[in-house]
């Protein structure tokens, strides 16, 4: 975009001469400059703002040398959202006095400037956070120590992490991308994308693992904004302490200066006095299960694959009951990191079984969360001086509420179970409530301007002077009806309007009959208006009453907004307490719903499900009426624990047939036992796991020089580089998406470092039948196949898994279903039966016995021997002579001896 230049400062206007100031000092941001009830934008900020907001672009001057555009101040929001939304930075630049009383140009400031991560966003979710993240370093290279720590603005939540050594800047990464941050802080010359991009290079030549790129705006500071010796103190002086030792950071200078990065920046971009930020979380990944961001996507927990899906397809669509927005948050927390504490998930556990066997009891807790609002953002809200007279009475509302889920919950607990701890930590707010209540109306208006929000017997000086209004009114009206038999009149009228205040109104055909005292003081088309002495007089008692009681109003109101800040820890442990009640009605709601069972969970290596299925599909066939989710059973351990028991399950079968379903369901099973959810299976049995690692399905990203095969090595060498014997690993389809024989090599030498070398409890789907062969040599592998119903019609997938290898993939067969041409289909079982006799013997013939080392002789991997199959398939064998048989015979058995 090409620079418009501003003329000299000494040609502006006052007003033109205040913007030049305001932009100067926010060059990076588009500046809404208030102007009467319009913002405007000038020179390069309307070039763009009319381009991204479909504005129509004008001129200030004659000269039409300076570009404008602007939209209304009260319906400003939504342009805003969407240049947020579109990674914009927007300064507000507000009038700071009332123009009416302003001596000379109105004084104008920058009151706050709008970020993607600090902008509280009206269309959000109530189950989505809006997060600001930061990353700080310490050290480098080996020695590094990164810190991550993010803040929802519109909830209060704020914590930190961070990572040390070799993996840190893939683990750091990999956080941010699982977070999906709106907006993330860095050091200037600490560019997240060129710091990632270089991380993956190197990777990439190490033939390693690389991460996901993060979404959202990036912002650089200042270095010096991340030296600790600044950070820390400033963290310590937002949440009032003197040591970080308390909130687990003492020891975690990383984290603690990402944190005070998010603080500086709260403060620099004018956010408010931030009193809701008053504690911080610091949190570790082995505190639970981990999910890496491929993960997380693969297994749609949160999010749909595709768009174009909608919500239905995850796994928090198909759990969410939650009764209140606190507990959506925590659900959604829970599914991106779930517990690994075992006396955690038990006591939660407990905690669902007791109410989900108890349907009354249960049904009261949720009844009781009926009209909770969201107490979290409603707090934000006043702490960053954006809430009305409505807010308050709605969080007061909701603190009216809490007794009610606080005897709920009671009627659960029980022995010092969880419902009893949460009750005990319950804090009905009674106080709070009661200071709202008594300040405030019932049904006050939208915003503080309008007035009367506050109760009658809260100010005596406020009731005083709303009884003078109420009585000018009267006498308003009585001067109305006195004037009207005075003159003769009878249309005329009192009115009154913010410019001219109280007027006589007559219409121009009256004019002749208006008494010689009246003053006139405007002219319309159709009409006059004047004035009397009275009418001045009592005005002025008017409005001056209407003055002092806006002013009282907003004194109460400030004093009001004060004692609720004061309570702001409190109710932020209120609503996480509220969460927690409303998290463990929708298990026990959706547990007794669907007939989901308990899960055994210890500390052993097993991973056993009896009957299972898929969450979120069993509940999308009942929902279109699509038949019956068809469960299965599964039974592994990892190796420390394994005896005669499989590690790995070698999945084969035809596409269609189940084997990613298969696959997903033991992952989401794991991941909800780990929640401390009930199960859909008839039992389930589960070691606790440190971590669930998925490659799942196909996709590329070209434009960073990434193909789909790429991809799915990338994230596969994750996998095999980071998964420990405690680990869920599913692989699906693994070296699809290179050469046969390269494919089938490198799912063969990771199924072998799978069972040998990590021993974790793997699922492996493949359509290389090849590789059942494995079975006669590795120990703890079984091999199990998705079943199917041949038929003189074609197949019919049975969707069962049972013991086994599967004798042929049928993808002929489901390239059939899909409408290929017939021709097609039978030059493909042609083919297809040339190389099934080229390849069966020969992979049989290169396998060592149980007890042999695991080396391979020359098979049909090596080019020597795909040149030999070659020419054996060209070779027309009817029309062969059995001396061209020979020689053929001879000159093979020569290839071989020189390749060996």
């Amino acid at each position: 975009m090409s620079t418009i230049a501003a003329p000299p400062p000494e040609t502006l206007s006052p007003a033109m001469r205040q913007y030049r100031a305001a932009k100067d000092a926010h060059p990076d941001a588009l500046l809404f400059f208030r102007m009467g009830d319009f913002y405007e934008l000038f020179y390069e900020d309307a070039v763009v703002a009319s381009r991204e907001l479909q504005l129509t672009l004008t001129a200030r001057d004659k000269a039409r040398s300076v570009p404008m555009c602007g939209v209304p101040y009260h319906s400003a929001g939504t342009y805003l959202q969407r240049l947020l939304r579109l990674g914009f930075r927007v300064a507000i630049c507000e009038q700071m006095e009332d123009p009416k009383q302003a001596k000379g140009v109105v004084r104008r400031e920058v009151t706050r400037v709008m970020t993607p991560g600090t902008a509280l966003d009206a269309t959000l979710a109530a189950s989505e956070s809006q997060w600001l993240a930061s990353l700080a370093t310490i050290g480098s290279g080996t020695n590094v120590c990164i810190g991550v720590a993010s803040m929802d603005l519109s909830t209060g939540d704020f914590r930190a992490t961070e990572f040390t050594g070799a993996q840190a800047w893939p683990m750091a990464l990999d956080e941010l991308s699982r977070m999906n941050p709106a907006e993330v802080l860095s050091a200037r010359g600490l560019a997240v994308d060129a710091a990632q991009a270089s991380f993956e290079a190197e990777r990439r030549e190490e033939g390693s693992a690389g991460t996901t790129l993060i979404a959202g705006s990036k912002s650089e500071l200042e270095e010096w904004v991340f030296h600790d010796e600044y950070a820390i103190p400033l963290l310590q002086q937002q949440l009032r302490v003197h040591s970080l030792d308390g909130m687990g950071l003492g020891n975690h200078a990383a984290a603690a200066t990402a944190a005070g990065a998010i603080v500086h920046y709260l403060r620099a971009t004018k956010q408010g006095a931030l009193e809701h930020l008053d504690t911080i979380r610091y949190y570790e990944q082995r505190d639970c299960l981990e999910l890496d961001a491929v993960s997380v996507r693969n297994l749609e927990l949160v999010e749909p694959l595709f768009s174009s899906e909608g919500p239905q397809t995850t796994l928090f669509y198909t759990l969410d009951a939650c009764m209140t927005p606190m507990g959506k948050r925590l659900l959604r927390a829970q599914l991106l990191r779930p517990m690994q504490s075992l006396d955690a998930i038990q006591a939660r556990l407990d905690a669902v079984g007791l109410a989900a066997a108890d349907i009354r009891r249960r049904e009261e807790v949720r009844r009781s969360l009926d009209g909770v609002l969201d107490m979290e953002r409603l707090l934000g809200r006043v702490a960053l001086d954006s809430a009305g007279p409505r807010d308050l009475v709605a969080l007061g509302a909701t603190l009216a509420r809490l007794p009610g889920v606080r005897v709920a919950a009671a009627d659960l607990g029980d022995n010092g179970n969880r419902w009893a701890a949460l009750t005990a930590a319950l804090d009905p707010l009674s106080d709070l409530y009661e200071m709202i209540t008594r300040t405030l109306v019932d049904e006050p208006p939208v915003a503080l301007f309008d007035g009367n929000y506050i109760r009658i017997g809260v100010d005596a000086e406020l009731d005083e002077l709303r009884g003078l209004s109420t009585s000018g009114r009267e006498r308003i009206a009585a001067i109305e009806e006195r004037e009207r038999e005075r003159t003769g009149i009878s249309s005329l009228k009192v009115r009154f309007n913010s410019v001219f205040g109280y007027y006589l109104e007559v219409t121009k055909a009256n004019a002749k009959a208006v008494p010689a005292d009246y003053e006139r003081k405007q002219t319309l088309v159709n009409a006059e208006r004047f004035t009397t002495p009275e009418l001045k007089e009592l005005e002025t008692k008017i409005l001056t009453a209407q003055e002092r009681s806006t002013e009282i109003e907003r004194r109460i109101f400030g004093e009001l907004r004060r004692q609720v800040l004061e309570s702001a820890h409190r109710i932020r442990e209120a609503a996480r307490h509220v969460a927690e009640i409303d998290l463990l009605g929708c298990f026990a709601h959706v547990a007794a719903l669907r007939g989901w069972a308990k899960p055994e969970v210890n500390h052993s290596g097993i991973l056993e499900l009896v009957n299972a299925r898929h969450p979120v599909i069993e509940r999308r066939m009942e929902e279109t009426g699509s038949g019956r989710f068809v469960p299965n059973s599964l039974h592994l351990c990892s190796s420390d624990d394994a005896g005669k028991d499989p590690s790995l399950l070698l999945i084969t079968g035809p596409n269609m047939g189940g084997k990613s379903t298969y696959l997903r369901t033991a992952a989401l099973l794991t991941i909800l036992a780990h929640c401390g959810s009930f199960v859909p299976a008839e039992s389930m049995k589960l070691g606790l796991a440190d971590r669930v690692f998925t490659r799942i399905g196909a996709s590329d990203n070209v434009a960073r020089g990434r193909s789909t095969f790429m991809v799915e090595m990338t994230e596969t060498a994750a996998i095999l580089n980071t998964a420990t014997s405690r680990s869920l690993v599913l692989l699906d389809e693994m070296g699809r998406g290179t050469a046969t024989y390269d494919g089938l090599s490198l799912a063969w030498a990771a199924v072998e470092h799978l069972h040998d070398r990590i021993g974790a409890r793997t699922l492996f789907a493949t359509h290389y039948h090849e590789l059942t062969l494995l079975a006669d040599r590795l120990h703890h592998l079984r091999n199990v196949r998705v079943t199917v119903r041949e038929s003189s019609g074609g197949i019919v997938f049975l969707h069962t898994v049972e013991a086994g290898a599967a004798n042929k993939s049928y993808g002929i067969e489901v390239a059939r279903l899909a409408g290929l041409p017939p021709a097609v289909v039978q030059r493909a079982r042609e083919v297809l039966k040339l190389h099934e006799k080229a390849e069966s013997q020969q992979v049989r013939d290169a396998l060592p016995t149980k007890d042999a080392a695991p080396q391979m002789q020359m098979t049909m991997f090596t080019p020597l021997s795909q040149r030999i199959v070659d020419r054996i398939e060209l070779t027309d064998i009817d029309n062969l002579t059995p001396r061209e048989a020979l020689t053929l015979l001879a000159e093979l058995q020569s290839e071989l001896k020189g390749g060996a």
